[in-house]
């Protein structure tokens, strides 16, 4: 008998040692609007090397679970949302399509102890833990201001949007319609919304554009028609344009002469801060300073677009 107490004592000592020097591990589920999209495979390359650099430096192990649809849709977000709290998720990461619909997934994760962050795409009514992104309203403001810069103050204005249900979209849309008022030389036609796939957005353009031959600048707030070749037809610098975001196709269109700025978000390093803000809170018990964390966009021209250009070599996986 005392030998079989012993061992048990042995044992019990063995794995106790074990349980205190085998890595802490976690699980982050991450939900991007859609797939094939290098916005945010970016943001999921940021968040891998989070998980690898930050795992290291606190002795942990963090793996990214990449839940995404492969085209827009709220309701399959939320539903991976859902799974991801079933299968023991520790937090979670998200850009939302379509606030309306995320909101109470994201308060049933919460209340089931699962911190949420947001990026590139909020759910502002929802007890997420931090909303990473830009000052969308600013962002739209900013566009307006820099092609009445590049106008001159005078012209004839249109605009392409995207998801009219996403938030981050709603407001860049009102800042750009707010900037308008205050330049009474520039016709602002519309802004016109289209489905967030490339193919669309060329054709709403074309639309417009053939409906609306003195147009002499767009808007795009969000890069859309310039993930493909060939996009925009007129001769270089005879319509001017500013776009949100500098993917790699499209600072094709900067050095053509197509588009003059483009304005970068750090798609990269929202995958990148989302799993720091995990780790703080799960790992460290410390919550975020602030419940909205913005950061700058990047102007991209002709003038920096090769050096910018150098970034993607990070912000792409392999």
């Amino acid at each position: 008998m005392l030998r079989l107490l012993t061992l048990i004592a042995a044992g019990w000592l063995t794995l106790t040692a074990h349980a205190q020097t085998a890595p802490r591990q976690y699980t982050f589920g991450m939900v991007a609007k859609s797939q094939g999209n290098q916005f945010f495979e970016a943001a999921h390359s940021g968040a891998r090397d989070a998980a690898r650099e930050l795992g290291a430096k606190h002795g942990i192990k963090i793996t990214i679970d990449w839940r995404t649809p492969n085209e827009e849709d709220a309701q399959k977000q939320a539903e991976f949302v859902e799974r991801l709290v079933l299968n023991g998720a520790d937090g979670i990461i998200i850009s939302c399509s379509d606030a309306n619909k995320l909101t109470d997934a994201i308060n049933r994760a919460t209340r089931d102890g699962v911190p949420v962050v947001t990026f590139s795409g909020d759910a502002p009514a929802s007890q997420r833990l931090v909303s990473l992104g830009i000052d969308d309203y600013q962002c739209g403001e900013r566009t307006f201001e820099e092609l009445a810069k590049l106008l001159n103050g005078k012209g004839v204005v249109a605009a392409i949007d995207g998801n009219p249900n996403a938030t981050n979209l709603q407001q860049r849309a009102a800042g750009f319609r707010a900037a308008a008022k205050r330049y009474p030389g520039i016709k602002l036609l519309d802004i016109y919304y289209h489905k967030e796939t490339p193919a669309d957005a060329v054709a709403k353009i074309e639309q417009v554009m053939q409906a609306n031959p003195d147009i002499t600048g767009w808007g795009l707030l969000g890069g859309w028609p310039l993930f493909t070749d060939h996009a925009l037809k007129w001769k270089p610098g005879t319509i001017k344009c500013v776009s949100v975001d500098a993917l790699p196709p499209q600072l094709a269109y900067v050095r053509s002469g197509h588009v003059q700025l483009l304005l970068s978000q750090d798609v990269y390093g929202y995958g990148y801060h989302a799993v720091e803000r995990l780790v703080e809170r799960l790992h460290l018990k410390k919550s975020p300073a602030q419940a909205i964390e913005n950061t700058a966009l990047t102007p991209v021209t002709l003038e920096n677009v090769d050096a910018f250009a150098k970034n993607w070599e990070t912000w792409l996986p392999k």
